[in-house]
């Protein structure tokens, strides 16, 4: 098995939101590209998951307060690459299909890079889930006209834009609210399909209806937020806040 290797200056920073997910971890982390550093955000962890990311090479990051937001943006704020990715920790999804999500980026043919997620295998995306993601698909295409399918974890952009959007949600309303502040501050965000594979353990959120309604709800009060001055597209291209 790979471990991941570190660098004092990585080429690009992934984010891996992580809550007991100890049996995904080296799944997860052996496939993280060569140069890249891996930031796994210990979430309050119980099953030894820091030590196992620490183990394989990780750079392990604590964020004590619970939410999937709340360590979303402990890894971006501990990011130092110039382009940070974000990726779920359960092995649903291969971070190596974030490679050319990257170059995207990097080409200067997009701001922000999503995966929209395409299940493989019994169990990977549950009804309900998959019902509630279309259902904030719809409002968001609404509400900023981007005609998006997915707003799943899979994403890439440059750090100090990202920092420059003023994210504040730090429940699961984080990936929407990045994805509508880049809207409002006219990004360029385009879309690719990626395979989505049963995740390893049990869900948070979308594995109950209970989870994916307290989703659904934090992300309807970020659609609900009026239109702010966020970062111009050309500071999101360059890399740099104004």
């Amino acid at each position: 098995m790979r471990a991941v290797t570190t660098s004092p200056a990585p080429d690009v920073d992934v984010v891996l939101p992580c809550l007991d997910e100890a049996g995904a971890l080296p799944w997860v982390l052996a496939r993280i590209p060569d140069g890249w550093r891996a930031l796994v955000v210990d979430n309050g962890s119980t099953d030894g998951s820091a030590d196992v990311a620490r183990a394989l090479g990780a750079t392990v990051v604590t964020e004590p307060r619970r939410g999937f937001g709340a360590a979303c943006h402990a890894g971006l704020t501990a990011a130092t690459a110039d382009i940070v990715c974000f990726c779920d920790c359960d092995a649903s999804l291969d971070p190596g299909l974030l490679t050319p999500f990257v170059r995207e980026i990097r080409d200067g043919t997009a701001d922000l890079v999503l995966g929209r997620r395409r299940p493989r295998g019994r169990g990977a995306w549950p009804p309900h889930a998959r019902a509630g993601n279309l259902a904030l698909a719809r409002m968001l295409r609404r509400r900023t006209g981007l005609r998006l399918h997915d707003l799943g974890p899979l994403r890439a952009a440059r750090r100090e834009a990202l920092l420059g959007l003023g994210l504040t949600d730090r429940r699961s309303g984080y990936p929407l609210q990045m994805v509508v502040r880049a809207a409002d501050a006219g990004w360029r965000v385009t879309e690719h399909d990626v395979p989505y594979l049963p995740r390893t353990g049990a869900s948070k959120v979308t594995g109950t209806w209970r989870g994916t309604w307290h989703a659904v709800r934090d992300m309807r009060g970020v659609l609900a937020e009026q239109p702010e001055r966020m970062v111009p597209r050309d500071a999101a291209r360059e890399g740099n806040t104004r």
